[in-house]
């Protein structure tokens, strides 16, 4: 068994209270991903192909553009200070679309066809999970700047899969807590059917319950039924204080649901979490999410940085995952700079090595300059600290408090950041 202990410090908390935090554990098959014993890997060609694995369509389709905007301005960062091993980095994007597609599988084919050394994505732990073989199998690196299942930790992948996204074990111990800081005794949660929505629920539950609050309803449901009429009323007969909603786009139809149910926003304290924290605005009537908060992992994206963003896209709306796409792209090309090779298994035995325990820099051209100066690096990301551990997984992580206004929209309200022991 693998065991974390998460040990944490607030952030610049504003108008929140104080949330108590705790240890949790996860068991599977090892190795543990970012291990050194990596697969036969495809061979380098001097030149760094970056392959995107992203939602352009499905039910995290809202998650699409900021995280495609964060890698391609890791590209122009990165072309802009000479590039890597003396040559431009090469970007193909694909469609992730979603469980109920193959269209995931259909892109990897491709981008492997095109000898991608890296491929960024998929946002859906449960598409990463279709898909995460097909990529380590092909000797092919996988960095997600989005997944959180606690699956991954563990997940038997050759040492080739990493993620900048921090585990769902810490989201849901800081939504649990939340809730239970926010007064409430009784909660009753919906929650999609996949291992995304299911691991979130645990964790958020075992945190309700440490707290002394009462999980006393856990509907499961199926995201691509037509109706969740059902589900919701077994809530209302619960009469919960609090509502969680743990899922993706479907969120939109189960809103009008709930209150039709009498169960709104104003007579039950809703939340929720990054597969539907979203600015619905006027797709719903104004007040709707009035006073509903959620949970979303990163650290806040800077007005530069986001500055930066609407250059490479400037219809964006949205930067949720962005800064973890622009590190997952920004740490690959540093470790194969460090490594001197596109090679996945020779660049990936580097990726942990350039995220921590050297000369601390913050940018692609800061950094190369150490590495061609011959010193080891530390890479401190937008998203955070990141140094991956052994798991891959990135050894601190912040997650953000949001809330929603009249006009839908949320804002944030507090930051909690901690440490993977």
């Amino acid at each position: 068994m693998i065991r974390r202990n998460f040990a944490w410090r607030s952030v610049a908390v504003l108008g929140a209270a104080s949330l108590a935090l705790g240890a949790c554990s996860n068991d599977k098959k090892e190795p543990a991903t970012g291990s050194s014993s990596a697969a036969t890997s495809a061979a380098g060609d001097g030149v760094l192909k970056v392959g995107t694995l992203l939602p352009q369509t499905g039910s995290l389709a809202f998650l699409g553009p900021p995280e495609f905007a964060g890698v391609k301005l890791a590209v122009k960062d990165i072309n802009a200070a000479g590039g890597v091993l003396g040559k431009d980095v090469v970007e193909s994007d694909t469609d992730s679309g979603d469980t109920s597609t193959d269209i995931a599988s259909q892109s990897v084919n491709k981008l492997l066809a095109e000898k991608a050394d890296v491929i960024i994505g998929a946002a859906s732990s449960s598409v990463s999970l279709s898909v995460i073989d097909k990529i380590t199998g092909a000797g092919v690196v996988q960095i997600s700047p989005a997944n959180t299942s606690d699956q991954f930790t563990t997940y038997n992948d050759k040492g080739l899969y990493f993620r900048t996204a921090p585990p769902d074990q810490l989201q849901g111990r800081v939504l649990g807590d939340l809730i239970v800081a926010d007064g409430n005794a009784k909660v009753g949660l919906l929650v999609m059917q996949d291992s995304y929505g299911t691991g979130l629920a645990k964790s958020a539950r075992a945190a309700i319950e440490s707290g002394g609050g009462q999980v006393v309803a856990e509907e499961v449901y199926d995201p691509k039924a037509a109706d969740f009429s059902a589900e919701v009323g077994k809530i209302k007969a619960a009469n919960p204080d609090a509502i969680v909603m743990i899922g993706f786009d479907e969120t939109k139809k189960i809103v009008p649901k709930l209150v039709e149910a009498g169960l709104t926003a104003k007579t039950k304290k809703w939340y929720f979490v990054d597969g539907n924290l979203s600015n619905y605005g006027d797709e719903f009537p104004k007040g709707t999410f009035e006073g509903a908060k959620g949970t979303l992992p990163g650290a806040k994206a800077t007005d530069e940085f986001q500055k930066q963003l609407l250059t490479v896209d400037p219809a964006l709306k949205d930067f949720s995952y962005s800064a973890e796409s622009y590190d997952a792209t920004i740490l690959t090309a540093l470790a194969a700079t460090a490594a001197k090779s596109d090679a996945p298994g020779e660049y990936s035995k580097q990726l942990a090595a350039v995220s921590k325990g050297g000369d601390k820099c913050t940018t692609f051209k800061d950094c190369k300059a150490l590495l061609d100066a011959g010193k080891d690096i530390d890479y401190d990301g937008l998203s955070g600290p990141i140094e991956w551990n052994d798991a891959g997984d990135p050894a601190e992580a912040t997650i953000g408090i949001y809330q929603y206004g009249a006009d839908n929209k949320y804002k944030n309200v507090a930051y909690q950041a901690g440490k993977i022991g």
